[in-house]
Order: C-alpha cells, then sequence, then structure tokens
C-alpha cells in the first residue's frame, strides 16, 4: 500500500509517497504562492506521478488547527474541506494531521546522525517527549507513549504569551505589544520574528530573515545579536514544554530556521536559558535537547503513522 503524504506549510509544501516500511521517496517541494489552493498544489504533484505509484489515500500534515473537517490555515491564505479534497484528488481518504503531529511522530524514527546534541542530559526510554520548531510560524507538540504506541499531543503552543527573562526582552515584548496588540511566542520566535528582533537591535534596519542569514554568515554584529536572542527566546518556549510534558525523553527544535545555524546554536545561551528555572533547574538539567538536523523530518512522522494506520 502507499499514500500520498504532504507537509504543508505556511510558506512551502513538500510531497511525497510513503511505502511499506516508512520508505519515503518522490519526494518534490512547491512554493505555495505558486497556487491559488491547495487542491491544486497536490494535484499537481499527483498528476507528474506515473500511474502505477499514484496513491488511492493520503495524510497530510497542516500547519493549522485541526478541528474538523473545515481547515483554516493560518500563515496563508487557504481554507479546504477534508472531505472534499479527498473527492476532488479521486482519494479513498484523506487524514489530517497538524504539521507538529508529523514532527512528533518523527522522533521515535530518527537515528543519532539525524540529531544534533547540545547541553547534557540522558533520554529516559518510553518518557514524553517534546518538538518544538520555528519557521514560517512556531509550532509545538508532545509526544506520549501509550498502551505500546506513541500519541501525538496537539496544540497551538506558538500563541501563548511570550514571557520575557531580563529587561532587554521585556523591552521586546512591549513594542510586540504595541505592534501586534497581543505578543505571543510565536510573533518573536518565528522567520517574521528574528526579523523583528532586528529590527529594534539595529535601530529600525529592516531585512529579510534570508537577508539576516547573510548578515549573520558577514559576522554582522546586529545580526549576531538578534541570533542570540531568537535562541534565548526559544529556549524559554523550550524549557516551558519541557516543565508540562516533563519531557525526560526529550526536548527536540526543529523547524526551518535553526538547522541552519548549528555554530551559531551550539555557542548561543540556549542550553543556559533552557535550565534556568530557578528551583527546577536540576529538573531540566536531566532532560536531553537536540537539534534536528535530518532532512524532511515532517515526512518521516507522515509516513510513521500512516504505517500505523488500519484499513480504510
Amino acid at each position: 500500500m502507499t499514500w500520498l503524504i504532504a507537509d504543508i506549510g505556511g510558506t512551502n509544501t513538500r510531497c511525497a509517497i510513503a511505502r511499506a516500511g516508512g520508505v519515503v521517496d518522490a519526494v518534490d517541494t512547491f512554493r505555495n504562492r505558486d497556487f491559488p489552493a491547495l487542491d491544486r498544489l497536490l494535484a499537481a504533484y499527483l498528476g507528474a506521478l506515473p500511474p502505477a505509484d499514484r496513491p488511492d489515500q493520503a495524510v497530510i500534515a497542516v500547519a493549522a488547527p485541526i478541528r474538523g473537517d473545515e481547515i483554516r490555515m493560518v500563515n496563508i491564505n487557504w481554507a479546504f474541506s477534508v472531505t472534499a479534497l479527498a473527492r476532488t484528488l479521486s482519494l479513498q481518504r484523506v487524514i489530517p494531521l497538524n504539521d507538529f503531529a508529523a514532527q512528533a511522530h518523527a522522533l521515535p524514527v530518527l537515528a543519532p546522525a539525524d540529531l544534533h546534541k547540545v547541553g547534557s542530559g540522558e533520554p529516559v526510554a518510553l518518557a514524553p517527549k517534546v518538538v518544538v520548531g520555528p519557521g514560517t510560524g512556531l509550532g509545538t507538540a508532545g509526544l506520549v507513549h501509550l498502551d505500546g504506541k506513541w500519541h501525538a499531543i496537539t496544540g497551538e503552543g506558538g500563541h501563548v504569551t511570550m514571557a520575557p527573562s531580563n529587561e532587554r526582552e521585556a523591552h521586546l515584548v512591549a513594542l510586540g505589544r504595541e505592534r501586534f496588540g497581543h505578543c505571543s511566542a510565536e510573533r518573536l520566535v518565528s522567520g517574521a520574528g528574528l526579523a523583528f528582533i532586528h529590527e529594534v537591535v539595529s535601530g529600525g534596519r529592516k531585512l529579510t530573515p534570508k537577508e539576516i542569514g547573510a548578515a549573520v554568515q558577514a559576522q554582522d554584529e546586529a545580526a549576531l545579536e538578534s541570533l542570540d536572542i531568537f535562541f534565548e527566546l526559544l529556549a524559554t518556549v523550550a524549557s516551558n514544554l519541557a516543565l508540562t510534558f516533563a519531557a525526560f525523553g526529550g526536548v527536540y527544535i526543529g523547524g526551518g530556521i535553526t538547522p541552519r545555524y548549528v555554530e551559531q546554536f551550539d555557542a548561543s545561551g540556549f542550553r543556559t536559558r533552557f535550565e534556568d528555572k530557578g528551583r527546577y533547574r536540576a529538573f531540566l538539567a536531566d532532560i536531553p535537547t537536540w537539534l534536528i538536523t535530518a532532512d524532511q523530518p515532517a515526512l518521516r512522522g507522515l509516513a510513521a503513522y500512516a504505517e500505523s494506520c488500519p484499513p480504510a
């Protein structure tokens, strides 16, 4: 049996075929802005497949809350019905997951070569795990083991109120409230958030995340400072999740931004901030943190999830 799997983000969509044993192949990436709607994008991918490879079922990861048949995405103006999507694409069924549920389902199948460890702590077998990742937005999920099977616990953790840990961050959060009304974690810990931090740090210079990346490589002082603030804010979010889930299985950092800056991430204050929880410092020191360096982890998570699905 083969499945269409798709990781549908706010900027790009990655499609593939999942085969028995969790094998992922025929991977292709599309820019969302090139298509008026999701069904057109997925139809383009399916239409390019050899007829023998065309799947009859799909499991898709969507950067949006999953609350029934109607799904409305947050960081792109797309909305769709799951049943209508299946009908349009001539699929028996389409199973939607939150995008970070897919990331969470990848955690048990990632190999040591897919991860870069930061700091101390060793994982406890079958203990809860957490994944958090900044990209176009900020995704979060937990993974718990019950009755011999891993289950993803998803929500909209990226939209919790951002808590500052020092005066510099308090200033950032105050400016975020002025601009956005509510300064969520995603307002600062995302691609747009990095740009906002840099704008404040540089005294008003507006750069795109890509331009900030080039400035980091050029050792620009404002860009490097902005990235370090970004990683410390990410650590605040990650450690809050670690406490909430008692995530002794580990905390995993995914998303499209952090893996581009492994050297800077290692040198940043991430792990120090992660453990900086007063009386719970020792608790957090025992929880390992990893940066996910694997290509397409969400697709691997979707393939693992499809493998465990009962027949239609």
